[in-house]
């Protein structure tokens, strides 16, 4: 809870990765608060009071969870929002004529953009979200140990490079509101 608290002000794209792996780690945790309670909160060096509040927010999460029905997978209708927010907010940069640096940032990237969607199951996801895959996939696959190929590196490189200009004119933007 604290380190999402943290990362939603600092990196947005940080902060929904982050959301995603919870969500995993919930499944893994069987949705059982106690499990998770066990694992994420008691060892923390936490005040009671603070311990407290993480256990609300964990088991305010995995109710959730059961009552949108991702239990075995899928994401929490929060997080897709903010993925459509941070798409809509991708495509009004590119609108920008102000936006040149994100705009060659994006055209850099594009290729590799349209290159995983043509892997991909589902071909009408939005780009932001095929990025947030790949990144995601990529994140399982550095835990597993698993060998990566260079032309995926190179695609997350970019890719990453994308998010995080991306999460920083987010932050800019939405500080001033």
């Amino acid at each position: 809870m604290f380190v999402a608290k943290q990362k939603k002000k600092e990196n947005i794209a940080e902060y929904l990765l982050y959301m995603w792996q919870l969500e995993d780690i919930l499944r893994a945790c069987g949705l059982d608060v106690e499990q998770v309670y066990g694992e994420l909160v008691a060892p923390t060096n936490r005040s009671d009071e603070e311990k407290q509040e993480a256990r609300f927010w964990y088991d305010n999460l995995i109710a959730m969870m059961k009552l949108e029905g991702v239990q075995k997978g899928g994401h929490l209708q929060i997080n897709k929002n903010l993925l459509a927010d941070l798409n809509d907010f991708h495509l009004q940069l590119l609108k920008d004529p102000e936006e040149s640096v994100y705009i060659v940032t994006y055209s850099k990237t594009l290729s590799f953009i349209v290159e995983l969607r043509a892997k991909s199951e589902n071909k009408d996801v939005s780009e932001m979200e095929t990025c947030f895959t790949a990144l995601y996939g990529y994140l399982l696959l550095k835990l597993q140990r698993k060998d990566i190929s260079g032309e995926t590196q190179a695609a997350v490189a970019r890719i990453s490079n994308l998010l995080r200009l991306l999460s920083k004119k987010y932050k800019t933007r939405y500080k001033k509101i």
